[in-house]
């Protein structure tokens, strides 16, 4: 074995010693800038520093080394953010314990670092000179900064040339493109001239859809689900839908439709389709608990692409209301299968198979749902459902047992403009639900009805005040109350109708017992005020009725609640907690009532 020598054990040494001076901790150097007369600018620069950004971190300090490096990226950050506020003759000094940044070798960083300084003159603001993009499609929208007199934005420069590209591929022409631009600077005047040239290129018609990867979903049925209409004028927007459609299939991980490169025969474009499948098979388990309704187990089991394309089948099974005061246990076993683009790119086929026990405090019912059916998606706000069932259930209520055998014709339609689904600021949701019904023993005929309507309002920016209101009707016309399936009937009270009254606690008094009613009516107002980024503040009140008749009268009765809730924000939704106390209707034996969930409470 051969023994190192003295000076390379110095030298070993040295460079251990260099490796932890240059990647040792920082401890909380001082950043500065010299503040600017205009705000908005000032806010900008601190913004696109990453020397500002750095200073933010609570965990993870930065070494000396990346202090350096950010000093010597904002040159080009800040000057990019002058450009983009049209300063385009600034001057820009970053020094780090007063050397100038540039100036330091990136790879001999100083052994600490106390005081970094940022010195900025922005110069004069310069605005548009003469401001021409030609040719442009007709209906082409520039952005109104791009105008003789506006600020000379680097940003609204950028806008423009994408908006003139636009404008010519909405109408076919794929490979447009920017082909020529002329940028001088005044700068006696403060005045940027701009002239850019485009060239629109042919009008091209969709050629194939190329698979890029391998799939072990067919490559037929790829093409149908993606919908995309070859032979047709170029359009972005049938490439969006396009995607779309093979993301929403669940089969795949990841999907991206490209253009390809060259051109086709006879002005066609082929579309590439880069595919990355998911796993197969999932299967997930879940557990809940509540005071009033107990504990909650289930699971599924979900197989992505069961026949080659794209297709899943689910199976899901639950136990609910163990150990509840809210009625008996719950059971379901359910399997569910759903075929995408059977009739066309946007229609999916589906059948189900259900068996089901509620045992609530008003009703008993075990029942078995066989259902088939087609679903048809508009568009990401609108979707439509038919289908035919078969339901035979045994059923015990107020009125006593009941074995009956019903024909189904579910309908529903969709739509969804909301701008978040689990926390909406803006925009509306309705859900509109008919079942017609035909007897074929135990029951009459008729028509269950159920619609869902909520509108939210976002006022104020600082701290964001939204206005939430939900309406909610039923009615169930056709047999009499005490042949109606004892399932198909409306109770109010509990979390998803009036909040503070007990579960299932207004109903349709038959003697000494209660049954549900043949009309229902929910109403909820909510005020939701941001107090910080992630705290809300929640004030509530909910109403409720049922009445015996098939369409509200008046004759039933009312109940309702209020109270406030917490909201916690977090990435899959702000965590819930409302209290809420009854207000009118029936007397209870509950005070106030307790809910915890994710998401807001609709």
């Amino acid at each position: 074995m051969e023994r190192a020598t003295r000076s390379e054990v110095r030298r070993v040494v040295a460079c251990c010693m260099a490796l932890c001076v240059a990647t040792g901790p920082l401890w909380a150097a001082d950043v500065q800038m010299n503040p600017l007369q205009d705000e908005d600018l000032n806010s900008a620069l601190r913004g696109g520093s990453l020397l500002f950004e750095q200073t933010l971190l609570e965990e993870n300090k930065p070494s000396t080394a990346e202090v350096l490096a950010a000093a010597q990226a904002d040159y080009k950050r800040l000057l990019a953010v002058l450009y983009d506020n049209g300063y385009f003759s600034g001057a820009i000094n970053i020094t780090v314990d007063g050397r100038e940044a540039a100036a330091i070798p990136p790879v001999q960083p100083p052994g600490s670092i106390n005081r970094v300084k940022i010195a900025i003159d922005p110069g004069p603001k310069f605005q548009f000179g003469r401001a021409r993009i030609a040719p442009l499609a007709a209906g082409t929208e520039l952005p109104e900064g791009f105008a003789t007199g506006q600020t000379a934005s680097l940003g609204v420069l950028k806008n423009t040339v994408s908006a003139g590209v636009d404008g010519w591929r909405a109408q076919g022409h794929a490979k447009a493109a920017l082909v020529a631009q002329e940028l001088t600077a005044d700068h006696p005047n403060r005045r940027i001239n701009a002239e850019m040239t485009l060239d629109a290129g042919p009008k091209l018609r969709f050629g194939p859809l190329l698979i890029d990867g391998q799939s072990d979903v067919r490559r037929q049925r790829i093409i149908d689900i993606a919908g995309l209409p070859e032979g047709e004028v170029f359009s972005p927007e049938e490439i969006r839908l396009s995607t779309e459609r093979l993301r929403r299939t669940g089969a795949f991980n990841a999907v991206a439709l490209s253009e390809a490169e060259q051109i086709g025969p006879n002005d066609t474009l082929p579309i590439i389709a880069q595919i990355t499948d998911a796993p197969k098979r999932r299967l997930g388990f879940g557990a809940e608990l509540s005071t009033l309704e107990g504990g909650t187990i289930s699971a599924f089991w979900l197989h992505r692409n069961f026949l080659g394309g794209a297709e899943r089948l689910r199976f899901d099974a639950e136990i609910s209301g163990i150990g509840g005061s809210s009625g008996g246990t719950d059971y379901s076993l359910s399997a569910r299968f759903e075929r995408p683009a059977t009739f066309n790119e946007d229609t999916d086929f589906y059948a189900l198979a259900k068996i089901e026990q509620l045992d609530e405090v008003s009703f008993f019912s075990r029942q078995l749902d066989l259902e088939a059916g087609i679903e048809r998606i508009a568009s990401p706000e609108r979707t439509y459902t038919l289908g035919v069932g078969l339901r035979t259930a045994e059923t015990r209520d107020a009125f006593g047992e009941n074995k009956y055998t019903l024909l189904t014709l579910p309908l529903s339609a969709t739509f969804d403009y909301r701008d978040n689904p689990l926390n909406a600021k803006d925009g509306y949701y309705i859900k509109a639900d008919a079942m017609p019904f035909v007897a074929l023993s135990g029951a009459d005929n008729g028509i269950r009805t159920f619609v869902d309507a909520r509108g939210y309002k976002t006022f104020g920016t600082a701290r964001p005040v939204t206005l939430a209101l939900r309406g909610q009707f039923g009615s169930v016309y056709g047999p009499d109350l005490s042949v109606t399936p004892a399932d198909y009937l409306f109770y109010s009270g509990g979390g998803g109708t009036v909040r503070g009254q007990e579960y299932q606690s207004l109903g349709v008094a038959v003697g000494s017992d209660t049954t549900g009613g043949r009309s229902f009516v929910g109403l909820s107002a909510e005020v939701r005020v941001g107090v910080t980024d992630s705290i809300g503040l929640v004030g509530f009140a909910d109403a409720g009725y049922v009445g015996e008749e098939e369409f509200y009268d008046g004759s039933g009765t009312w109940h309702s609640g209020a109270g406030l809730g917490l909201r916690y924000n977090t990435a899959i939704g702000p965590i819930r907690l409302d209290v809420a106390v009854p207000t009118s209707g029936p007397e209870t034996d509950e005070d106030f009532q307790v809910y915890i969930g994710i998401g807001q409470s609709f």
